[in-house]
């Protein structure tokens, strides 16, 4: 007897997941495969793994491609080999999703241009970086040489420049609506996430949550349609390389237990907790 038609429906996606590591298989030729529909695959798959088949085989050859990339491949061997059928798709598609040209990605940043400085806010320093697309990265400590040393880690080849705050007429307004947003002020600016499809899904539902609320990852899971992923959606927000803008503080433990913070507990509490003042606050003058 054919194996698949015992198995259950996990150890279905599980291999459904396993042959798009091998293939590039449309939805209708995934389902004949595994024996589940079209549609029931596509539910059931973005209810284990938090994002469609179609996703996933994005997600699979963007990191094909980075792999490659930072193997020293020539870019069009590399998006080949990734399954990106023309150099212009994967400059449309994997551009986007790299933040920045895949050969500059390749040479950790080389050609990349990125503008920072520090300013003093209410929860102790915070670095902010920007391309000239938007903000891509806000980091918070205590040690201004630690936080130098992550971005240079983070882009060891990019032309990092230190602007002296308040100097520069494009970084300038950035650190004041970060500033701004951790005094609990109002104010908007734009980012640049870098990350994966899921990450980017988890991220967008982050900015999502009003401030002043907060979200368990089980219940952001579900929100995203993949009830099964709260591991993932907390492997997203720790991933966040954007601090307060994109609020990953704002999602807590089934327990009501604040979790964990990459910028550390204690400013995940203040941040809950401020939000909370102005909410009652807002509600009060209302």
């Amino acid at each position: 007897m054919d194996s698949l038609a015992i198995a259950t429906p996990d150890r279905r996606l599980d291999h459904a997941r396993r042959l798009l590591d091998q293939d590039d298989l449309g939805l209708a030729a995934l389902g004949a495969a595994v024996g589940l529909s079209p549609s029931h695959l596509q539910r059931k798959f973005r209810e284990q793994f938090g994002l469609s088949p179609a996703e996933y085989r994005a997600q699979r050859r963007l990191k094909t491609l980075k792999r490659g990339l930072r193997a020293g491949q020539a870019v069009t061997q590399a998006l080949y080999d990734a399954g990106y059928g023309s150099p212009s798709r994967v400059y449309e598609d994997g551009a986007a999703r790299l933040g920045m040209a895949p050969l500059a990605y390749r040479r950790g940043g080389e050609g990349l241009q990125i503008r920072w400085s520090l300013v003093d806010t209410a929860l102790g320093q915070a670095l902010v970086a920007a391309t000239e697309r938007g903000i891509c990265a806000v980091s918070l400590g205590d040690d201004a040489a630690v936080l130098e040393r992550e971005l240079h880690e983070e882009f060891p080849r990019a032309e990092l420049q230190r602007v002296d705050s308040g100097r520069d007429d494009f970084l300038a307004p950035r650190l004041r609506a970060v500033a701004d947003a951790l005094a609990q002020k109002q104010g908007q600016v734009p980012v640049e996430l870098i990350g994966t499809a899921f990450q980017q899904r988890v991220w967008a539902a982050l900015m999502r949550i009003p401030a002043g609320e907060t979200r368990s990852y089980s219940e952001l899971a579900a929100e995203l349609g993949a009830p099964r992923a709260t591991r993932a959606v907390a492997r997203a927000c720790a991933g966040n390389r954007v601090a307060v803008l994109v609020p990953c503080h704002r999602v807590i433990r089934s327990d009501g237990a604040p979790g964990g913070y990459r910028w550390g507990l204690p400013r995940k509490q203040a941040l809950l907790a401020a939000e909370s003042r102005r909410r009652d606050r807002d509600k009060k003058q209302a």
